[in-house]
């Protein structure tokens, strides 16, 4: 049995009554108190849940705009049922059965009749519209909420999942993992200043975490979730009443003022370890904001606001879907799902780290006034990928030895150009800089939700810290380039064309056999026809290698901490890097073709080569081309460097200190203001989060600091 609020009736005297049944039948009865009367009992709907073990519901909700039900059952599944429809035939059964009279007859002794019940073979037996099954695992559905159109659930595989309804299917958006430990999730508490309560049993207390400030309010011993237990708060006081060895206890406090003022909230746990600005939004009536989103050692991922105005950041979403660190972050900008709308800012992020894992999701940030930062953010996780996630499916895997269990991917580079003509659905590549010495190609279909690895090369044979993906095009066609550096101070250049052909050519036959494509575990079946595709490729995968490189340079004695490629006017192309011992190194890139056929071989030629030894005096962890004749630099001792190149030297033209110690990343872009003059930015991360502001003329002498 399970109550829910009934949308249309008052909740004091109102309510429907969810009832489960013998072979899965769930009945939905609505009651009315009525004062000094029994209670007035209507049978609305009849629904069949889904076949398993324990086949009974666990929580409900109604979605009224909608004419919908949502529930959750004992294995772990969201289900949707009409429910219009069924309050529409039971008005009329009712009123069939009983001839227009009350459907509840009342006797002397005041006892309700079970009229309702006999006569329920006139109603149809209800089938789910759509079914998300075991989404909560084997342990059940806990909760079932409606918070500003969105769905939420809760259960006990300790994770909270944000749900929307769309063509009457229900479509996973993202789940959110709480406080480390809190694995039994009851309920969400939505309070009126924009917080979101957990409320859940870890070990033997419950427990009350708060979403914002990322910490448990309150944690009383009660003994563990196996008992009924109830919770209330108000701007007055908490109340938390609950049963133990047969005495109802009851946990009373009183609201008192805050003693403990926070001064500045913190973005992440741990070290920020990458940092990336997704764009501007303009948002009427205020300044244009800022968004970035930061990746850290405490394996979340936060998109936020940074405004120039206010100078604090404000979070707008946490992302908590990695176990390990986040090391890189990339974004593909351009349209996406079509229930978000045209207006704002809309990308493909792609977040990896620790543990071979990469995840992919869908963002859409728009102005919205009516919340503290002026911006709105919507999530939808897209696809997901672990290196490791076949081994988690062999038998007897406890007798084998794990190959390299601590790859860690180190960087990420979207491949620009790949949404072409030929490809029958938007496609997307990435390439990955990994610390088993690897550079790795992966295609994400965003349609069919799948991230699957499409070549990889271990050249380096030692760890690859930085990729870049470029495109070269001329009239005759297009070239995908990579450029991946090592630990070894060494800069590789790839042609990768052939690769993303090949996953194309692939893709066009298996059009119209998504499905099968869908139901095969093993990614390197898409490089294959379907005619050949045989149980052998469903246990090991095998990854087609990818060429040599075209040119290899030794740029620095040790490792390349940080890598920036830019295109120059006259079609080439400028490789800036920065390396563990402090060291600049500039070169200029020309790609040759054989003969302006499309499918010649590429070549690479070096023009110019420029070094600066000893440019910081720690590692060199950000560097960024301005502009052809403009370099900047970060580095761990903390100081912002402005250089001017020429075809022989750098010279430095400025330098600024910052405060962010420990420098993980740096990310740049250009502003051109109302009067036409160009301004500079750049954020950085590390212990904190910076971020600076210059200006410089369109041509600056070389010997002229910029402000």
């Amino acid at each position: 049995l399970s109550w829910a609020p009934r949308p249309g009736l008052p909740p004091d005297t109102a309510a429907a009554l969810l009832a489960s049944g013998p072979d899965g039948e769930m009945l939905w009865l609505d009651v009315t108190h009525r004062p000094g009367q029994a209670p007035w009992v209507q049978l609305m709907g009849r629904y069949l849940l889904p076949p398993c073990k324990q086949r009974w519901h666990t929580c409900a909700t109604f979605l009224p705009q909608e004419g919908l039900l949502v529930c959750g059952d004992r294995r772990g599944s969201l289900l949707l049922f009409p429910c219009s429809s069924s309050s529409e035939r039971a008005a009329e059964s009712t009123g069939i059965v009983n001839g227009g009279t009350d459907p509840v007859v009342e006797d002397s002794s005041n006892e309700l009749e079970p009229s309702c019940l006999l006569h329920k073979g006139a109603l149809p037996l209800e089938s789910p519209l759509s079914v998300l099954f075991g989404l909560h695992g084997k342990t059940g559905v806990t909760s079932v909420a409606i918070h500003r159109g969105y769905i939420y659930s809760t259960g006990r595989d300790g994770v909270y999942r944000q749900l929307r309804l769309r063509d009457q299917q229900l479509e996973i958006l993202q789940k959110h993992r709480p406080c480390k430990g809190l694995q039994w999730i009851e309920e969400l508490h939505f309070t009126s200043d924009g917080d979101l309560l957990v409320l859940g049993f870890h070990a033997d207390n419950f427990v009350v975490w708060s979403s914002r400030t990322g910490e448990n309010i309150h944690c009383i011993p009660c003994g563990g979730g196996h008992r009924s237990w109830s919770y209330c708060s108000s701007p007055l006081a908490e109340v938390f009443a609950f049963i133990k060895s047969g005495d109802v206890m009851l946990y009373h406090r009183e609201a008192k003022p805050c003693e403990q003022q926070v001064l500045l909230a913190s973005l992440h746990g741990r070290e920020i370890t990458c940092v990336r600005r997704l764009g501007a939004v303009e948002v009427p009536g205020h300044a244009t904001v800022n968004v970035f989103v930061t990746g850290s050692e405490d394996t979340t991922t936060c998109v936020l606001v940074l405004s120039e105005n206010s100078r604090a950041a404000v979070p707008l979403a946490r992302l908590s879907d990695h176990i390990s660190s986040v090391r890189t972050l990339a974004f593909a900008m351009g349209p996406g799902d079509e229930g978000f709308g045209d207006e704002g800012l809309s990308a493909l992020l792609f977040s990896a780290g620790g543990r071979a894992q990469i995840e992919c999701y869908r963002l859409l940030c728009t102005g919205d006034t009516a919340t503290e930062s002026a911006v709105a953010c919507q999530i939808i996780h897209v696809a997901s990928h672990r290196l490791d996630k076949h081994w988690e499916q062999k038998k007897n895997r406890h007798k084998l030895v794990k190959m390299d269990p601590e790859t860690r991917y180190m960087s990420l580079s979207v491949v620009p150009g790949t949404s072409t003509k030929q490809l029958p659905a938007p496609w997307k590549f990435l390439a990955a800089a990994c610390s088993d010495g690897s550079v790795r190609i992966f295609g994400l279909l965003e349609a069919a939700q799948k991230l699957v690895l499409v070549a990889e090369s271990f050249h380096h044979q030692r760890c690859v810290l930085k990729v870049e993906a470029f495109l070269h095009t001329w009239a005759g066609g297009e070239r995908h380039l990579l450029c991946s550096a090592a630990t070894d101070g060494s800069i590789a250049f790839w042609d990768i064309t052939g690769p993303i052909m090949d996953a194309a050519d692939a893709l066009h036959q298996a059009e119209g056999e998504m499905q099968l494509l869908g139901e095969c575990c093993c990614p390197a079946a898409l490089l294959l026809p379907l005619t050949k595709v045989s149980v052998a490729l469903l246990t090991e995968p095998v990854y087609p290698a990818l060429d040599a490189p075209l040119v290899t340079i030794m740029a620095h004695s040790c490792g390349v901490n940080s890598l920036h490629i830019r295109e120059t006017p006259e079609g080439q192309y400028l490789v800036a890097s920065g390396s563990d011992d402090g060291s600049i190194h500039v070169c200029l890139l020309e790609v040759a073709l054989g003969r302006g056929e499309a499918m010649a071989g590429t070549c690479l030629q070096v023009l110019e080569r420029v070094s600066r030894p000893c440019a910081h005096a720690a590692h060199v962890t950000g560097i960024r081309v301005l502009r052809p004749d403009l370099l900047l630099s970060a580095s761990v001792d903390q100081r912002l460097t402005l250089w001017n190149r020429s075809p022989s030297e750098l010279v430095p033209l400025s330098t600024t200190f910052f405060h962010v110690p420990d420098l993980a990343e740096l990310d740049c872009w250009e502003v051109v203001e109302a009067g036409g003059e160009l301004r500079y930015y750049c954020v950085l991360c590390g212990q904190g989060l910076e971020m600076l502001c210059g200006t410089t003329s369109s041509k600056p002498p070389p010997q002229e600091a910029p402000q």
